[in-house]
């Protein structure tokens, strides 16, 4: 994602939790405009509101519509894992919070925006192709030991552009 220094950008956050999408913005030195954040976690919003007051808290993401926002530029989020992760039972999108990972699809489709990324967890070949089908790319496999002391592998879904080559612990699946 090339976004120029003077350039401000829309950004909707599904699943925002304490919002580590914007310190990683931030890190990255994107200028954020607007800032939606649909989190129904109160702890997890008291934290943001600490840290980032200027958030938008839109609430349930359920209850988002893409034409109540303005154009959005990017699209983030980590939909619940719980029916994915091997440490639970695998009910998949049976689990109702897995299904949740619909609405960003909604979401995506509704808002159309320049760029997405949906991370979660490692997971059965079978469930990774169902949201790749949706999003239209294949996941990015990357080691949180690049940014934590934890050996924790996440899958990456995005259209921005992305040169492997330059992340350490990083692969196609």
């Amino acid at each position: 994602m090339s976004v120029g220094k003077k350039e401000k950008i829309n950004v909707l956050s599904l699943f925002d939790g304490m919002s580590c999408g914007q310190i990683a913005l931030k890190k990255l030195g994107v200028e954020i405009e607007n800032y939606y954040a649909s989190e129904i976690d109160k702890h997890a919003i008291a934290v943001t509101m600490h840290n980032f007051p200027n958030t938008k808290h839109i609430g349930d993401v359920t209850q988002v519509k893409g034409i109540d926002l303005p154009k959005i530029d990017l699209l983030i989020g980590g939909s619940p894992c719980q029916g994915f992760s091997f440490a639970g039972k695998q009910l998949n999108f049976d689990d109702p919070r897995s299904k949740l990972f619909f609405e960003f699809v909604r979401l995506l489709e509704e808002t159309k925006p320049r760029y997405f990324l949906l991370e979660n967890v490692v997971m059965k070949q079978e469930y990774q192709d169902v949201i790749s089908q949706h999003l239209g790319v294949k996941p990015i496999l990357i080691n949180s030991s690049l940014v934590s002391a934890q050996n924790r592998k996440r899958l990456y879904w995005t259209n921005i552009d992305v040169d492997l080559s330059k992340l350490p612990n990083s692969n196609e699946v």
